[in-house]
């Protein structure tokens, strides 16, 4: 590990003040250690915002929740009213890493990750995101957990977060202070920038700026599921997932928001699947319509092309469990 200097920030200001000048954001630092003990990252200074006071889950006037960027993976799952009426987050947090692991990992650093390609955690290998202009090895080489929707020539990453593939069919914004002290918000999907011809640039946010809390609208009607597909039971990665949130209205499907995860660069959310099922009553040959519509753009790269017919499957199977009683 390269060497750093530490300092510990006592006010948000303090601490995008500091970042804005080259320091890195560290709190529970579940993927940042890893990445720095490897050397793909080598902040030369780190500035812990563990004091920070980030770490409440409010309501919201709306009847929403408020959730601050500190707030461990483990107490978001765990809280009462994330149980009980956002289930299909509580269930991705769940699903995500080991308890060790929620226990450490935050709010904000969760939506933060960054990919697991085996090619960006090796030096030695081709990797535009980590070495911009350098190439993309995993195109031709071992991609089996790789991006099928949304990649470039350039980089075909996954984005690692179950938390923000439940997240986004839920509608979340995410409120970010900048170095200056302006406070602003924006949906989740357009905090994540595809990878073009600039796989480095992964989000909209600028030197300094800090996500300080998650908003989440009040709770809606309907089923909730949350849907993994891994190589394993436990702490691994998906390699294809579906949040899914469906209500129906005298046996059509009257609403229905729809997140996938495991198949592109960012947490994934086509509007056109969605208004598909709108209308709709429930049966398995709409439910081939709505994979067909989603994975029109699909490309597999070799090792990765199994993830096609994959989400196909766990797509139809997650609507069919939402909409069961009515499926015709």
């Amino acid at each position: 590990m390269s060497p750093f200097d530490f300092s510990r920030a006592a006010t948000a200001e303090e601490a995008t003040r500091q970042a804005a000048q080259g320091a890195t954001f560290i709190a529970g630092g579940t993927n940042l250690i890893d990445l720095m003990k490897l050397e793909v990252m080598a902040p030369e200074s780190l500035i812990d915002i563990t004091r920070l006071d980030l770490n409440d889950i409010e309501e919201t006037g709306e009847g929403g929740l408020r959730i601050g960027a500190l707030v461990s993976n483990s107490d978001l799952a765990n809280d009462a009213r994330i149980r009980r009426d956002w289930p299909v987050l509580s269930r991705a947090l769940l699903a995500g890493a080991s308890g060790q692991l929620r226990n450490k990992a935050t709010t904000g650093g969760n939506l933060l990750q960054r990919t697991r390609c085996l090619y960006f955690y090796d030096r030695a290998m081709a990797c535009n995101k980590r070495e911009p202009g350098s190439g993309c090895a995993a195109r031709d080489g071992f991609n089996r957990i790789l991006a099928i929707l949304g990649t470039s020539e350039h980089c075909i990453a996954t984005h690692p977060s179950d938390m923000a593939v439940a997240m986004l069919a839920l509608g979340a914004e995410v409120e970010i202070r900048s170095a200056s002290g302006e406070d602003r918000s924006l949906p989740l999907d357009d905090l994540y920038l595809l990878p073009g011809d600039r796989p480095d640039r992964e989000t909209v946010l600028a030197p300094g700026d800090l996500i300080t809390a998650v908003r989440l609208p009040p709770p809606v009607a309907g089923r909730q599921s949350y849907r993994k597909v891994r190589d394993r039971a436990s702490y691994a990665f998906a390699l294809v997932s579906v949040a899914g949130i469906v209500a129906l209205d005298q046996g059509r499907i009257a609403r229905a928001d729809l997140a996938f995860g495991g198949l592109a660069p960012k947490p994934w959310r086509d509007p056109d699947v969605e208004a598909a099922l709108i209308g709709e009553r429930p049966s398995a040959a709409l439910f081939e319509k709505a994979a067909d519509i989603l994975l029109a753009p699909a490309q597999g790269h070799g090792a990765n092309d199994f993830k096609i017919p994959l989400a196909r499957r766990t797509l139809v199977s997650v609507l069919d469990e939402l909409t069961k009683d009515d499926v015709s």
